[in-house]
């Protein structure tokens, strides 16, 4: 069973198409990257996804179940990390997991998920330190290891290390890495065209509401005789 099928998918804004026709597949354990410039529908598509946004038609299916029929469900095995994501700046990194924590389950069920973002985060002793003193990759880390700990089948990471530096986001693409080698499926937004060449099995490439490519970044590479996904996408989207 696929992580995720997206049928024919419709989105408007009044009289703007945001989606039109989208049509993609994640498959089990795998990292799937959607790729498309500021406007193309992507961040449309991941909400839509998330059940933040309603259909207005197409199918989406999250481990078979209908995001449609059934959003509560799907939420239930779901985790959505928007790029302008934030933490509770008041509290520790560890009274904020705490805090997400309980909204999953009670008692020790809560204190395993907790322990849980805590090794995700490995943020050492800073982890008792308050959210508002964290530099950007350090609350990326938290924000990773609260989307992660309950253990959801699919992960849908919208822009994960924009405006981070090298060094940062070598170590969060090195634990989405760990975190799909685990068992989750992934479904990621970038503007980092050598981060989507890295990390992702498949990519979609998305522009104007439509999915203009598909395939592995080997298989675009040579679709396009292109030396780099960022080549391959700027050809794409130009045609």
């Amino acid at each position: 069973m696929n992580a995720l099928d997206v049928k024919d998918l419709h989105k408007n804004y009044g009289e703007f198409k945001a989606l039109d026709g989208v049509s993609f597949s994640v498959k089990d354990g795998e990292i799937y990257g959607l790729i498309g410039p500021n406007g193309a529908g992507k961040t449309t598509a991941l909400r839509t996804i998330s059940t933040l946004l309603t259909i207005d038609s197409g199918e989406i299916d999250v481990y078979g179940t209908s995001v449609k029929d059934e959003p509560d469900k799907v939420r239930k095995i779901i985790s959505y990390l928007p790029e302008d994501a934030g933490a509770y700046k008041d509290l520790t990194g560890r009274k904020y997991l705490t805090f997400m924590a309980n909204f999953f389950a009670d008692g020790d069920g809560a204190k395993a998920i907790v322990d849980r973002g805590i090794e995700i985060a490995d943020l050492e002793d800073r982890i008792d330190s308050k959210v508002s003193t964290y530099s950007k990759g350090m609350m990326r880390r938290l924000l990773i290891a609260r989307a992660i700990m309950p253990q959801p089948k699919l992960a849908i990471l919208d822009e994960v290390t924009s405006g981070l530096d090298v060094v940062n986001a070598y170590e969060i693409r090195s634990i989405i890495k760990s975190i799909a080698g685990h068992g989750v499926s992934i479904l990621l937004s970038s503007h980092n065209m050598f981060e989507v060449e890295l990390l992702c099995d498949r990519v979609g490439m998305i522009n104007k509401g439509v999915l203009v490519q598909e395939g592995t970044p080997e298989q675009l590479k040579a679709r396009f005789n292109a030396n780099s996904l960022e080549e391959v996408f700027v050809k794409a989207v130009g045609e």
